[in-house]
């Protein structure tokens, strides 16, 4: 795999989930882990069912698509629980997707919750999914490409920390465009 292979990091901004009806959404696009050459957003609905197509068209519209070769989504939804269906955007971009997730998710609770929300239906995307494998100290699900093609994907872009830098510096944009300053992990 190349040194500087492009990718896109995609992760939301903080949001209140009592107030808020939107949630920014940044796309920072980067060769390896080193150079960022642009920044690309779009809003999706808290709790909603919009990501995948929100994600697609911002994608799709993006000057930098023909040139990349991975999307790193910090997780498998935005706005609390507007879960991509990634075999869909997949589909769509046909660009291969790994999903990056700090902490290994409780399923069991994930879907305790879908039920008492009345949101069932969202259960199937997650499971579609695909297995949570843990690489390191991350863990990931992947679409449209292979497990080892993965690990060389996440050694070549986390240079600053655990997860890919260009999920990591979507994370502090987004955040310092939404609260003014950023803080916290990605």
């Amino acid at each position: 795999m190349k040194k500087e292979i492009r990718c896109m990091g995609i992760d939301d901004a903080p949001f209140d989930k009592f107030v808020d009806k939107e949630v920014l959404v940044v796309g920072t696009i980067y060769r390896g882990g080193s150079f960022m050459d642009g920044v690309i957003s779009t809003k999706a609905t808290v709790d909603g069912d919009d990501s995948t197509e929100k994600l697609a068209e911002m994608i799709i519209k993006s000057k930098f698509k023909q040139h990349l070769q991975f999307i790193f989504l910090d997780g498998i939804a935005v706005g609390g629980f507007n879960i991509i269906d990634i075999q869909k955007l997949y589909e769509k971009i046909k660009i291969p997707i790994i999903i990056v997730i700090r902490k290994k998710p409780n399923i069991e609770e994930i879907k305790k919750i879908l039920i008492k929300l009345k949101k069932e239906e969202k259960i199937e995307l997650i499971t579609r999914a695909g297995p949570v494998q843990k690489i390191n100290k991350v863990h990931v699900q992947f679409i449209g490409t292979t497990l080892s093609e993965v690990q060389d994907a996440l050694k070549l872009t986390c240079t600053h920390s655990l997860i890919p830098e260009p999920v990591r510096v979507a994370h502090l944009i987004a955040a310092g465009v939404i609260k003014g300053e950023s803080k916290g992990k990605a």
